[in-house]
């Protein structure tokens, strides 16, 4: 999928047209809180591939799949009012991994920091071994020379 300025322009119009068809005319009870984070459209403008997120259980997530997938007609018949192309792209619905991919990383962050911290508490009260500072300084190395 090209990243034309017109493609982009026209993704962009679709993602509204489609979250306002979704909010005001689809009366469907199995779609969810459903929120169209982006449109991605082709370079010649005949597909537009539309990510969404749910809020809710995988059931919700699964409902709301289906309502998407029996009203992608009125939504493309929206679209088609809506924006000016003498074709109207073809639909297709993607569940946006985004918030479960953000939710992994968010726990994999709270283990490190619970490492980090055990190690931490570990290393608290322990000194190196060795000098402070095992680094030679131009004053030793005058002292260091044997005499003659």
């Amino acid at each position: 999928m090209t990243d034309h300025p017109r493609a982009r322009k026209i993704a962009e119009r679709i993602q509204v047209i489609v979250a306002e068809t979704l909010e005001h005319r689809i009366k469907d009870p199995r779609l969810g809180f459903v929120t169209v984070t982006d449109v991605r459209v082709t370079g010649d403008l005949q597909h537009a591939t539309i990510f969404y997120t749910v809020m809710g259980s995988d059931d919700d997530r699964a409902g709301t799949q289906a309502a998407l997938e029996s009203a992608k007609g009125v939504l493309r018949r929206e679209v088609g009012r809506g924006i000016t192309l003498r074709l109207t792209p073809s639909l297709e619905f993607v569940l946006d991994a985004l918030p479960q991919g953000a939710a992994h990383l968010e726990g994999l962050l709270a283990e490190v920091a619970e490492r980090d911290a055990a190690v931490a508490a570990h290393a608290a009260g322990k000194r190196f071994a060795g000098d402070a500072d095992p680094y030679r300084k131009p004053a030793d190395d005058l002292d260091d020379e044997p005499e003659a």
